[in-house]
């Protein structure tokens, strides 16, 4: 694939809705040509669970201030054009954002969306890659991360993952 944007949510906790944390990625005739990274406050006011604060550090101070998802959506939905998506475990990311949208009567534009999880899991043989997760399909095909967690660093490799396996 060569034209795409790969995208991340992080959520406050487990409701689908609560995205605190957003990014993508845009990548055109397979360059990275743009970044989009905000946080989010998650509405309705929802709380932030102790383990999902421990796995991408964002609290409810870090977003308090933060303007909501449909505002946030109204950018990166320009951001986006008419891209396909694609993220790393595309069912929760996917899942999130449709919620999100639902939330606030945005209608979702149904972009093709796909996955690099489930396309890592079809071909590189389970023998050769412990492990499917961002990090381990990363190292495995010997692409740099750092950062796991953050909605933009998380775009980032998924899209550069998505250049090699899609």
């Amino acid at each position: 694939m060569d034209n795409f944007v790969a995208i991340d949510v992080e959520t406050a906790n487990n409701h689908p809705t609560s995205i605190c944390a957003i990014g993508a990625v845009k990548v055109e005739n397979g360059t990275i040509t743009g970044k989009f990274y905000e946080l989010v406050k998650p509405e309705p006011e929802y709380y932030f669970r102790h383990f999902t604060e421990n796995i991408h550090g964002i609290g409810k101070s870090d977003t308090e201030n933060a303007r909501l998802f449909c505002d946030v959506w109204t950018d990166l939905s320009k951001f986006i054009g008419n891209l396909p998506l694609v993220a790393h475990n595309k069912r929760f990311d996917e899942s999130c954002i449709k919620a999100a949208c639902r939330c606030y009567g945005i209608d979702y534009p149904d972009y093709p969306f796909y996955c690099t999880l489930e396309k890592a899991r079809k071909t590189i043989p389970r023998s050769l890659c412990s492990s499917f997760s961002l990090p381990n399909l990363a190292d495995f095909l010997g692409i740099p991360f750092y950062n796991h967690h953050n909605a933009e660093a998380d775009a980032e490799c998924c899209a550069k993952i998505a250049m090699s396996l899609l």
